[in-house]
C-alpha cells in the first residue's frame, strides 16, 4: 500500500471523492502543510496556522497508479482558484499535492505539466507540489462526513466524472 495526499478545498468532498475510487483503500480527512502541532478545525479555519485541508489517500499501486489519482485530482476541483474552491475561502482551502518521495515528486510535476497543456483550463493552474510533512487526522466527526450528512459538496463525485 501507497499514501497519497491531496488539498482541494473541503475535505469533506474530496474524502468522499477518492474514496470511491477503485484501488482506494482508505481516505481520511485531516490537515497538513503548517506548523502547529495537533491542529484542530478551528484553529485551521483561523488561517494562522497554515494548514491545508486535506485528504490521506492509502491506495493499492497493483490496482490505481499514483498518476492516474493525480489526474483525478485536477479533474475533481477546480486548480485555477487560489486558496478556495466554491464557496470556501483561505488559505486552508488551497489546491496542493503533498508527495511522499521523489517519485510522486517526479510523476505530480509531470501531470501538473499535462494539466496545463491540456487546454482544460481558462486559468492559471495554482496548485502547489510539496513535500509531505506530518498529517494530522482531523476530528471523527469529520471523517466519512458526507455519507453521515447526505452532504452537499462543491466537489463532483467520482462517479460523476467516471460517467462522463
Amino acid at each position: 500500500m501507497e499514501k497519497a495526499t491531496f488539498g482541494a478545498g473541503c475535505f469533506w468532498g474530496v474524502e468522499h471523492f477518492f474514496a470511491e475510487v477503485p484501488g482506494v483503500i482508505d481516505a481520511a480527512s485531516g490537515y497538513e502543510g503548517g506548523h502547529a502541532d495537533n491542529p484542530n478545525y478551528r484553529q485551521v479555519c483561523t488561517g494562522t496556522t497554515n494548514h491545508a485541508e486535506v485528504v490521506e489517500v492509502t491506495f493499492d499501486p497493483a490496482k490505481v497508479s499514483y498518476a492516474t489519482l493525480v489526474d483525478l485530482f485536477f479533474k475533481m476541483h477546480d486548480p485555477t482558484q487560489m486558496n478556495r474552491q466554491g464557496p470556501d475561502v483561505g488559505t486552508q482551502y488551497r489546491s496542493v499535492i503533498f508527495t511522499h518521495g521523489a517519485e510522486q515528486a517526479r510523476v505530480a510535476k509531470e501531470r501538473l505539466e499535462a494539466a496545463k497543456a491540456s487546454g482544460r483550463y481558462a486559468r492559471p493552474i495554482v496548485t502547489s507540489i510539496e513535500p509531505a510533512q506530518t498529517f494530522w487526522k482531523a476530528e471523527d466527526y469529520h471523517q466519512d462526513y458526507f455519507e453521515k450528512n447526505h452532504g452537499h459538496s462543491c466537489h463532483v463525485t467520482y462517479k460523476e466524472l467516471a460517467s462522463q
